[in-house]
């Protein structure tokens, strides 16, 4: 009789189930890194003093896309852009507000954050090159410039650059401008990315030459920096207010309420505050207590102007000086436009100057019928009218540059002051829209690099902070709180000197985008040809 063998249960793989744990655990774990790594750039930005995190986020970055293609690096690009920017301009929830909700921020931030994934996936196409840090830095930065196009007409916050008001990087910024300065910093991460991997490789190699080139691309964008700064001159070279080459220049901060988007509907507040600090100004001078100052200056539409304005005519002559009025002014048939106004103190208002940059849902409503379906205050508003000058007014004897507030992250509105003859960059600003944030501290952040970048002073005047005064080499000497009626008064050098940034002008920026698509072009060519390759070898066996 035969006897059936009970069944016997296949055997268990114990290994089985975590296969799949496994296949995604490195996925996962270049995501985490790809978020720190932008998390990381965020916090290079002022108001911290951590200028040197911002090679490290790249750095992190540079491991990230290391073996990556095209896909996998567009993917964890938009994830280290998001978060890179989400945290860098939460201050637009403080200016929009209820209003709007979250929605403009977010869309804002993602569509900031795609050119990172660009950037990220045009990486991989040339992570193989030979000398590849200097490709994928040129890259990163080559995204920089559509940003300053599109969206919302163009948004430059953010850039590598604007991390970087002090450090080892800051002297590069006056022989390539902002462009050279974010080149260098990236190229640094990188190239310190692939140190890293070549050392951890070192022990399987036993050879030291691989890592020439990553540590090259490591220390001299450092050293080279390092370099200039004895050539960053601070000292007076021009002028004609005085033998010395210098203005006393002084700012009135009259302060305002901190309601966000609300601010529109506080213009009688704003103009009565400046009025009150203007002859709180006006009363120290004459007792004696400051010196007079060759000229004053009001902050960005810190008051109204329709025609004649007897009232400012009096505050100026108080004064007794002459005076930038910073003022929302409707010229006579035309689009009211944001501008700044030479005021004198016996014949009143002359030249003005109109902003050219204008800032989307403050100054005009970008896609208005789109942007109606989020909230409905777009019927209430109507757009400003853009300049078309050059930003630079002729006053107490000097030439002098007036990007006025958000022109300041835009490269061609101070160099083609500086160009036309500017001895001083003014920045008037109405900061109080953003509350409390940080937005202040980054825009100031931007003024001491083209302070560099031109080798001109810079005096910021705010309506509620932060007002400074800025040194040809980026320091700050004398600077106000946030949310405080307060004016600065001091001596500001007035210099001719020409940077050769200021020569080459935008060739910087237009050279590193063509070296990165040229770049690309190989890569990819290079990439087609191995994968072809690649093709025939599977065919063959």
């Amino acid at each position: 009789m035969a006897v059936t063998a009970p069944d016997t249960p296949a055997p268990q793989t114990v290994d089985q189930p975590s296969r799949p744990r496994r296949r995604w655990r490195a996925p996962l774990l270049r995501l985490a890194l790809a978020a720190a790594s932008g998390f990381v750039c965020y916090l290079s930005f002022a108001p911290r003093d951590l200028w040197w995190l911002m090679p490290i986020g790249f750095a992190g970055f540079g491991l990230v896309l290391h073996g990556r293609r095209l896909w996998g690096g567009l993917g964890y690009g938009f994830v280290f852009g998001l978060a890179f920017f989400l945290p860098l301009l939460t201050w637009l929830e403080d200016f929009l507000g209820v209003q709007f909700g979250p929605w403009p921020w977010l869309a804002l931030s993602a569509a900031l954050a795609a050119y990172l994934g660009v950037g990220g996936a045009l990486c991989t196409l040339v992570a193989r090159l030979p000398g590849a840090p200097v490709w994928m830095a040129a890259l990163i930065i080559a995204t920089e410039t559509p940003r300053t196009w599109w969206p919302l007409g163009g948004f430059p916050w953010g850039r590598v650059a604007f991390s970087q008001p002090e450090g080892a990087f800051l002297p590069l910024a006056s022989v390539g401008g902002a462009p050279l300065v974010g080149f260098a910093v990236v190229l640094t991460g990188f190239g310190l990315a692939a140190l890293v991997r070549r050392v951890l490789r070192l022990r399987r190699d036993r050879s030291w030459r691989p890592l020439a080139v990553p540590a090259a691309a490591v220390v001299l964008p450092v050293a080279a920096g390092l370099a200039l700064w004895p050539t960053i001159g601070t000292g007076a070279d021009g002028g004609n207010s005085d033998s010395s080459g210098s203005l006393t220049v002084a700012t009135v901060q009259g302060n305002a309420p901190n309601v966000g988007l609300g601010l529109l509907n506080e213009a009688g507040t704003l103009r009565a505050n400046h009025l009150l600090q203007n002859e709180q100004l006006a009363q120290e001078i004459r007792s004696g207590a400051i010196p007079k100052p060759d000229l004053v200056v009001w902050p960005e539409t810190a008051t109204r102007v329709r025609g004649t304005d007897p009232v400012i005519d009096n505050a100026v002559a108080e004064l007794g000086t002459p005076a930038l009025i910073g003022a929302i002014y409707w010229p006579p048939g035309g689009r009211v436009q944001n501008s700044e106004i030479v005021w004198d103190p016996r014949t009143g208002a002359g030249e003005r100057y109109s902003k050219q940059e204008l800032v989307p849902f403050a100054e005009y409503v970008p896609a208005r019928a789109i942007a109606s379906w989020v909230t409905p205050f777009v019927d209430d508003t109507s757009d400003m009218a853009p300049g078309t000058s050059t930003a630079v007014l002729d006053i107490a004897g000097t030439r002098v540059a007036t990007p006025i507030c958000y022109e300041i992250a835009y490269d061609h509105v101070s160099r083609d002051a500086v160009d036309a003859g500017a001895k001083l960059i003014v920045l008037p600003t109405n900061n109080a829209w953003f509350g409390k944030s940080e937005m202040s501290y980054q825009q100031l952040a931007m003024a001491r690099l083209r302070a560099v970048e031109h080798s001109r002073a810079v005096v910021v005047s705010s309506t509620s902070g932060v007002s400074a005064f800025v040194q040809p080499d980026g320091t700050v000497t004398r600077s106000t709180e946030e949310f405080t009626a307060a004016s600065l008064v001091g001596r500001v050098p007035l210099r001719d000197t020409t940077t050769l940034s200021d020569r080459l002008g935008a060739s910087v920026e237009y050279g590193l985008i063509g070296i990165a698509l040229v770049a690309v072009a190989i890569g990819a060519a290079r990439t087609r040809r191995t994968r072809a390759e690649d093709r025939r070898t599977t065919v063959a066996e």
